[in-house]
């Protein structure tokens, strides 16, 4: 495949931590994960009644949705996982070996949808399993996103003057993390659905309230250089999947 990912963009990612690729999803792959991403809420729902809460952790149902480790319960969701355009994706940020890490779905409901403060997603790792590599996360854009429905603010790496993790203080109403309090507002990502914000997760980045009247949905897709997992049967379970060694990909079974 003719690579979507230039040496512009390898660049940026070197000196910023992030690169915005648009419209580079396959239509069938972009309607695999709106379809999947339906079930999913569906399924959070189902768990939000099971435990008698309208608040799961950081979901917050009818408001904002945070589906994680989907692709355990829908496997099918491997043919983007690990497709030519995911392992080109990973090549030119981690290098040759990459490995799924986790996904989750992040849905922000219209008129309701809330905000998501300022964070690194090594934090939400770090509180769970401790030290790790930096990785890339995958924001795959279902819907056409702006600053009108919640679209994410990415703050560069050079901006903030460092890329490393830093502390980060949970808040208590909400169940998130931030870890930055600056005066800066990050550059939106302003894309069409089918788009793909590729992000190192050492880069702080938020996202808006969605007063748009209709949902804005993203998938995310978590790749690193190396394995990086729970122990076993502990909540969430990360994947630490191999995907690539040395720029070629595993052979795999014909996902469901």
């Amino acid at each position: 495949m003719n690579s979507p990912v230039t040496e512009a963009h390898r660049e940026q990612y070197l000196r910023d931590g992030y690169f915005v690729l648009e419209s580079v999803i396959p239509e069938n792959h972009l309607e695999l994960l709106r379809g999947t991403c339906d079930q999913a809420i569906r399924s959070m729902d189902a768990k939000m009644d099971a435990e008698g809460t309208d608040v799961l952790g950081i979901n917050h149902r009818g408001k904002r949705y945070f589906v994680g480790q989907s692709y355990a319960d829908f496997p099918q969701l491997g043919q983007f996982l690990f497709s030519d355009l995911m392992a080109e994706v990973c090549r030119k940020t981690l290098g040759g070996d990459a490995f799924l890490h986790s996904d989750q779905y992040v849905v922000k409901c219209g008129q309701t949808g809330m905000s998501f403060a300022w964070h690194q997603d090594g934090a939400y790792v770090a509180a769970r399993i401790g030290d790790h590599p930096e990785c890339i996360t995958c924001w795959c854009t279902l819907d056409a996103v702006n600053e009108e429905n919640g679209t994410v603010y990415i703050l560069p790496a050079g901006r903030f003057g460092k890329r490393e993790l830093v502390e980060h203080r949970r808040d208590p109403e909400t169940n998130d993390r931030i870890g930055y309090w600056g005066d800066d507002p990050g550059d939106p990502v302003i894309a069409p659905a089918g788009s793909i914000a590729v992000f190192s997760s050492l880069v702080f980045h938020r996202s808006g309230a969605n007063p748009s009247g209709k949902s804005r949905r993203v998938y995310l897709a978590q790749y690193a250089p190396e394995p990086i997992q729970n122990a076993p049967g502990v909540w969430p379970q990360y994947f630490a999947e191999p995907f690539m060694r040395e720029g070629v990909l595993l052979e795999r079974q014909a996902e469901a």
